[in-house]
């Protein structure tokens, strides 16, 4: 069921039966499924594909977070989805079924859909799909994830020595005071004298124990508000005198 989300809605949109995916075969995906064939019309507009629909919580916190910004501007988002969280907690099992009825009610309307086109599609048709569903979903799912994590406000990874001098020399190229590349940048790395690195590597080192002591104030909101499949299973505090590789 689940292989073939949001099918049905793209063939309504089209105006098309399931007799005719067989129109227009011939276009193979890419690798790694360049074995299996897609009907043209299909691969163009899988895009529009329905999502499943929304769980009670994430309706209701879309709902709330539009209102908790405007009375919140200045506040970081993961903030406000901490307040969301406890407010939905709070909230009265009466006011809850609203949103778990309408969960509900989409649910089926989801199934009903996922069955319907089941039933007009072969099977060489649904694996063909299956393929190509597959890896839009895959790469839908990364951006999401990291789409969630900014939401978040996940603090940025730290920086090596060499990545903050190749960003420090790009700076210098988009003001136009050297018109430096790539190649020149790294020659210019490698002949730098030992104390000319070092000043890289000690900024390197600040920005370790920068991400390290976002990172913690970070996972205990996430903590808080239940999403603990976000922090991490081990973590690795940088030494005090941690060598900087290049």
């Amino acid at each position: 069921m689940a292989l073939l989300r949001g099918v049905w809605g793209v063939l309504n949109s089209l105006g098309k039966s399931g007799a005719d995916l067989c129109a227009g075969c011939g276009s193979r995906l890419r690798s790694p499924f360049s074995f299996a064939y897609v009907p043209k019309w299909f691969s163009s507009s899988l895009s529009g594909y329905p999502k499943k629909p929304m769980t009670s919580y994430v309706r209701f916190s879309k709902e709330q977070l539009p209102l908790f910004k405007a009375q919140n501007p200045d506040a970081k988002n993961s903030e406000l989805i901490k307040k969301i969280a406890k407010l939905w907690r709070e909230l009265p099992d009466s006011e809850k079924k609203i949103y778990e009825d309408a969960y509900r009610a989409d649910w089926q309307i989801y199934k009903e859909e996922i069955n319907r086109i089941q039933e007009q599609l072969t099977p060489s048709q649904m694996v063909s799909l299956e393929k190509e569903i597959m890896q839009k979903r895959l790469k839908k799912k990364a951006l999401m994830k990291k789409r969630e994590l900014t939401m978040l406000g996940k603090p940025k990874r730290p920086r090596s020595a060499y990545n903050i001098f190749i960003a420090e020399r790009f700076q210098e190229a988009r003001d136009g005071t050297s018109q430096v590349k790539l190649k020149a940048i790294n020659e210019n790395w490698k002949n730098l004298s030992n104390s000319q690195k070092q000043v890289y590597i000690q900024l390197a080192k600040d920005d370790k124990i920068r991400y390290y002591n976002e990172m913690k104030s970070w996972e205990e909101q996430m903590m808080e508000v239940g999403r603990e499949d976000l922090i991490r299973r081990s973590i690795k505090y940088p030494a005090k005198n941690d060598p900087e590789k290049f």
